[in-house]
This record gives C-alpha cells, sequence and structure tokens, in this order.
C-alpha cells in the first residue's frame, strides 16, 4: 500500500471488560498517511483495527459506509502482509507483573494479550527464549468482577488455560493474580501473584 495517499482512517476501540464482545470499530473521518494514522490510533485508541475473521469483516464494512480507509496490515515483503504491532519479543528481565507493564508500554507498545490462536502460537514460538519457567502475559484477575481480562481491554474469550487454572475462583488474598504463560512444556497459561518475578512478552513496534 502506498503510504503517500491519503485516506480517512479506521480506529479500532477497546472492547468492554465485562463480557466477550465483537470488535467495535470507529471511523474517524481525518486524511492521513497511513503511518499518521497509525500513531494517531496507538496514541487515542489501540491500534489500526485488525480483522481476523468474517464476523469482523462484515462489522468493518458496516462501519465504513464503502469509503476508501487505511486499516493494520503492513507489507513486509514482497509477498508478505503483517498487521501492525504484531511483534513480540521475550525481555530476559525478572520482573513482577506491574513492573513489566510499565516497561512494555515505556519501551515498546504493551504487555502482550493473546486473544487468538493465531497470537498463541507467535507466543509459543518465542516464549521458548525465556529464562523464566512462565513468562508475564498481559492477562489480570479482576477479584471485583471474577472475571480475567487482558490489558488491552479485552474479557478473555479464547483460552489456553493449563488444567485447573483460569476455571475456578481465584485467590484475592494477599496480592492479585496475574496471567502467564509456560515457557516449556505444552506452554499453555497459568496464573501467579503479580509479585512474582518473572521474564515477559512485549508487543513491539
Amino acid at each position: 500500500m502506498a503510504q503517500s495517499l491519503h485516506f480517512p482512517l479506521l480506529l479500532i476501540a477497546l472492547c468492554s471488560i465485562s463480557e466477550c464482545v465483537q470488535r467495535q470499530y470507529h471511523f474517524i473521518n481525518e486524511k492521513k498517511t497511513w503511518t499518521e494514522a497509525q500513531s494517531y490510533c496507538r496514541e487515542k485508541y489501540t491500534d489500526l483495527a485488525t480483522v481476523d475473521n468474517m464476523n469482523d469483516m462484515k462489522q468493518l464494512m458496516t462501519s465504513v459506509n464503502n469509503e476508501q480507509i487505511w486499516f493494520g496490515l503492513q507489507r513486509t515483503g514482497v509477498y508478505n502482509y503483517n498487521w501492525s504491532s504484531d511483534k513480540l519479543i521475550v525481555i530476559q528481565q525478572n520482573l513482577s507483573w506491574s513492573e513489566a507493564l510499565r516497561y512494555c508500554r515505556q519501551n515498546h507498545v504493551d504487555l502482550v494479550s493473546v486473544q487468538s490462536v493465531e497470537i498463541q502460537y507467535k507466543v509459543m514460538n518465542v516464549v521458548k527464549l525465556a529464562s523464566t519457567e512462565a513468562v508475564w502475559l498481559g492477562l489480570r484477575h479482576s477479584c471485583a468482577l471474577g472475571i480475567w481480562f487482558w490489558v488491552s481491554g479485552e474479557t478473555v474469550c479464547y483460552q489456553n488455560w493449563a488444567p485447573g487454572y483460569g476455571t475456578s475462583e481465584e485467590d484475592c488474598e494477599p496480592t492479585v493474580r496475574s496471567g502467564a504463560v509456560q515457557s516449556g512444556g505444552d506452554q499453555t497459561w497459568i496464573s501467579h501473584p503479580e509479585t512474582h518475578k518473572l521474564n515477559f512478552i512485549c508487543r513491539n513496534y
């Protein structure tokens, strides 16, 4: 896609954390280059729109009224395209969950949110580089609501919990629990007190 062209841009807003819902797309009628649109979306929302399935595509098409728009697909080679911000990096520092979240947001984009099997496969590929037995994800438990949610604002619709995790009530004392992926074995998700020190996965630019 030629990044010198100007089109209205499409923004993707955060999903509700109280229920599993489809992505919400918001049409913004401002003319920007693709790079400008990406920066705007990351500053004001989450990122340029991602389309994972036909339901997302149908919802997107009803939002744009046949306008030409930018969305988060970027050309990376002659025949290759990647979604904006879908690069993952393992940080081999042992930090608490809150420290890891702060590090990712200051130096990259965010702690990774695993919202589909495709992203889980990417996590499985990079987590092998970790030096700890588990690696922090952007997964957090709310004791007030009794749910798990992603730091991106979405609830856990896609799940890959290890047996015995994620389905029963979490012990909210003495500290909040957060989600991690095992770096070995089946690389499924487990929960730890947020004060544990682990490697972590950031979404990279």
